[in-house]
């Protein structure tokens, strides 16, 4: 926590925190053009600017390399990532959470935030993976920090968020009831599984073959989920029977993230009135929704996009985001919500900056590998 001398009693913080961090140097991952991620990242040193009365000084602690975050660097995520005013260049990451250094008065006051607290990015393609930050009252979120660890924090606005809002907001589920989804060893169908469980809700979770299958079943059952099975199962007697027995309720959520005929096998699965809902497209096949479900079972389609939810400028609605935080927080601190499987790798100014290039080179392979199986988070800085 910043500490005022004695001696400058009467200087603002705003004031004397401006002459203190204006030399602090935030290490930056950037790209000034699209392209394939190892080709086109570098590392970028750039001053923190002054402190204002409206802004605040951020220290990042953790942030992970998520999909979309890799999909922004090649240029074929619809938002692009945020340029840097001081570098030709763009700053990656859209997700992590940051310690705040110094705050403005305003800031502090219509925040309620101060020196030590944590907040979250409250802005798409706010710019993560960095050691600083300054940021505007609109750009950040304060959670409280308390009981929750750098990683826990780091993973939390993204991921268990479009989990929690597509088990929401598109069927009202009732305990007992069940949702089917593909991609469930990924850190959303980790989330879903977990939430579903909290609010007594099963879960039918697909996941594609690999040499780990048995070990990767057991890592999601002992998560919560009800029923782990391959993708090339969906249309066997087996599962068929799950439904027919009366054990199990026919789901009426479906939850999409992979595409291609393993989903339309899924969609087969949804029981009359239920809801299709595609957030991914993993497979990068295309989605064929045969006309049958809509006619005869009344199937509905939707898509989820998490920045879309967050853009919407209604009012009330950074309140409900706090509400929806605060509720997984807690879930996280009673242990019922767990982080995603994730591989740490420090990351920051202890590194050279060629060894800190190489190293972000490896964390961005490792998160494109197709059965990585992990979350790859970067950690800046430990807390204190």
């Amino acid at each position: 926590m910043l500490a005022i001398p004695l001696r400058k009693s009467r200087e603002t913080l705003a004031s004397f925190v401006t002459r203190r961090f204006r030399t602090t140097l935030s290490r930056c991952v950037t790209f000034e053009n699209s392209g394939r991620p190892t080709e086109v990242l570098r590392i970028t040193e750039v001053p923190l600017p002054p402190l204002t009365d409206t802004t605040l000084h951020l220290r990042f602690l953790a942030a992970p390399v998520n999909p979309a975050d890799i999909n922004q660097v090649e240029g074929v995520y619809p938002i692009s990532a945020r340029s840097l005013p001081d570098v030709d260049g763009f700053i990656g990451g859209n997700e992590g959470v940051a310690e705040v250094v110094a705050v403005g008065e305003r800031a502090a006051q219509q925040l309620n935030v101060q020196p030590g607290d944590w907040v979250l990015p409250a802005v798409p393609a706010f710019g993560t993976w960095r050691t600083y930050a300054a940021a505007e009252i609109h750009e950040v979120q304060k959670i409280p920090k308390e009981g929750l660890t750098a990683l826990q924090a780091a993973t939390l606005a993204v991921n268990p968020c479009t989990a929690y809002r597509m088990l929401k907001d598109f069927v009202q589920l009732q305990p007992g009831d069940t949702v089917v989804q593909n991609g469930a060893n990924s850190a959303v169908g980790q989330a879903v599984i977990q939430i579903a469980r909290a609010w007594g809700i099963r879960t039918l979770n697909v996941i594609r073959d690999r040499p780990n299958l048995e070990e990767l079943s057991r890592q999601l059952r002992d998560m919560g989920a009800d029923w782990v099975i391959r993708d090339t199962d969906l249309r066997s007697a087996e599962t068929r029977a799950l439904f027919a027995s009366g054990n199990a309720r026919k789901p009426f959520l479906a939850l999409n993230c992979v595409g291609g005929k393993a989903a339309t096998d899924m969609l087969r699965l949804l029981g009359n009135g239920g809801s299709f809902v595609t957030y991914g497209a993993m497979s990068r096949q295309p989605l064929t929704l045969p006309a049958s479900a809509f006619i005869f079972k009344d199937i509905s389609a939707h898509g989820y996009w998490m920045t879309r939810w967050m853009e919407d400028k209604r009012e009330g609605r950074r309140e409900e985001r706090a509400q929806m935080l605060n509720e997984l927080i807690g879930m996280l601190r009673a242990g019922t919500l767990w982080p995603p499987i994730a591989e740490v790798t420090r990351w920051g100014h202890e590194l050279q900056l060629e060894a800190s290039l190489d190293s972000m080179r490896s964390i961005v392979t490792a998160a494109g590998a197709g059965l990585a199986g992990k979350k790859q988070v970067m950690l800046m800085h430990d807390v204190e």
